[in-house]
């Protein structure tokens, strides 16, 4: 039997352990005779990947930035999302879209309506019943303190420039996600990432199943 494609994207402020949850829900699907795709924003395609190293490490404006990670979005949608989604596979990537709005809009304080313009106009895509919007069928939204996130961040290993920014980037970037969590509650799921990873784990399992995916 031909399983529909699933599309679970992995949200949160860095350091809120979301990278390290995204390999064990990969098993379980894989357990139960899935197909897993594991891909991550900005990258998962060559093109995308190049424009990442671009986005994490050299100096640009929000403008710039914003532009560059919708690219990059771009090519990820139709070389290696929009394909493996036909095949019935299930793609679990670490960040999508929601991340520009929490970490370009909110935390570099790009115009939102200018991101919403982008979204529409990369994310648009042709289905058998017309035209719709490229979203998650599930977005695993892993909410920390930001002042949790910043001592967890510390010291761990040569930070990116974004995972070296002050505590009130954070807190604009974690209000960012809330603004998002508020304008589609439907699609987001919650997560209490200030627990032991076991228990994490077990929240994101119960998110998942709860959608009638998992036994």
């Amino acid at each position: 039997m031909k399983h529909t494609g699933l599309f679970i994207s992995f949200e949160g402020i860095d350091g809120a352990g979301k990278s390290s949850q995204i390999g064990a829900l990969a098993q379980v699907f894989e357990a139960q005779g899935r197909v897993v795709t594991l891909t991550r924003e900005p990258g998962g395609t060559p093109l995308a990947e190049k424009i990442r190293a671009l986005v994490l490490n050299d100096a640009m404006d929000a403008m710039t930035e914003a532009l560059l990670v919708f690219a990059a979005r771009r090519d990820h949608l139709q070389q290696l999302i929009a394909p493996a989604l036909a095949r019935g596979e299930v793609v679990l990537s670490d960040r999508f879209t929601d991340a520009s709005f929490a970490y370009q809009g909110s935390g570099r304080g790009f115009d939102l309506d200018m991101l919403s313009y982008l979204e529409r106009m990369v994310q648009t895509a042709k289905g058998l019943e017309g035209f719709f919007l490229r979203q998650p069928d599930l977005t695993l939204w892993f909410e920390l303190d930001p002042r949790v996130a910043v001592q967890r961040l510390a010291g761990v290993r040569l930070p990116d420039k974004f995972e070296s920014q002050p505590l009130d980037f954070f807190s604009r970037v974690s209000n960012g996600y809330l603004q998002r969590w508020q304008q589609q509650p439907q699609r987001f799921a919650r997560i209490d990432a200030d627990r032991l990873p076991e228990s994490v784990r077990q929240s994101v399992l119960q998110a998942v199943q709860q959608k009638g995916w998992l036994a």
